[in-house]
């Protein structure tokens, strides 16, 4: 691993990187295991991945944890993920706090149990106040929940007069998105070899690097991640400009 750590420049770190943790429920299949052992597996890669990415500067992690979608699933892997949530949220605060790492989170809170509600809301109080890397969990969440509910909350501003509608633009929209605080990702992993967004930040991975990997999550770790982040600094990132354009701008700087 220190030899791929150490073709990272640390001068070109995305700042921030979101995850799709995907294949758990699968990894655990395979082994002939129950969903959910998977899921506990899982854990162990989130703890490593943001050690890693606290080791070397990186100022945002967002991890796509539970969808709105994943409300569907069957009620004993539900009632297990929130179980598991809990759990683990309790054991790592101590963690977080040693590591400087302040617990964040984006979704549709009111959707989950009251004792994750407050497990969540008791973490994130008990973080607050450290400044190193954000982690920000997407629980109950879905981007067109986001969208839906942004345009819904900017209707309400339009008609009580605290906004001109001639006035909306991109900036509006983002100040109404559950990650107004953030900067957008500059590099979107998804784990499992699946090829989709899957409702995840459509608004905020309009230019973001996506990297796929065939490496299910339980098995993902530091030397995957960066990786992801030599594979990213390899991109030639154009916003829609002409490659001799970027260029030329890097030579005048």
């Amino acid at each position: 691993m220190k030899q791929v750590f150490e073709q990272i420049d640390r001068s070109r770190l995305p700042k921030h990187i979101a995850i799709i943790m995907d294949g758990n429920g699968r990894w655990a299949e395979e082994k002939g295991q129950e969903r959910l052992y998977g899921h506990f597996q899982g854990v162990e890669s989130v703890r490593n991945i943001v050690e890693g990415c606290a080791s070397i500067g990186i100022q945002y992690l967002t991890l796509y944890a539970f969808s709105t979608e994943n409300w569907d699933r069957p009620q004993q892997e539900v009632d297990g993920l929130m179980a598991l949530l809990v759990d683990t949220i309790h054991k790592e605060v101590p963690d977080l706090n040693k590591n400087n790492i302040r617990l964040r989170m984006i979704g549709d809170m009111s959707m989950l149990p009251t004792f994750a509600q407050e497990a969540l809301q008791e973490a994130i109080e008990k973080t607050a106040q450290n400044t190193g890397l954000n982690l920000i969990m997407a629980l109950s969440y879905s981007s067109r929940w986001e969208l839906a509910n942004a345009i819904k909350n900017i209707a309400i501003d339009v008609k009580s007069g605290k906004i001109n509608p001639e006035a909306i633009n991109q900036n509006t929209v983002q100040q109404y998105l559950a990650t107004k605080d953030f900067p957008d990702p500059e590099l979107m992993i998804r784990t499992s070899g699946e090829y989709r967004i899957s409702n995840f930040l459509l608004y905020q991975l309009a230019y973001s690097e996506l990297y796929f990997t065939e490496t299910c999550w339980p098995d993902f770790r530091k030397e995957n991640l960066y990786q992801a982040i030599i594979d990213f600094q390899h991109r030639e990132r154009r916003f829609g400009k002409t490659g001799n354009q970027i260029k030329n701008e890097i030579v005048s700087v």
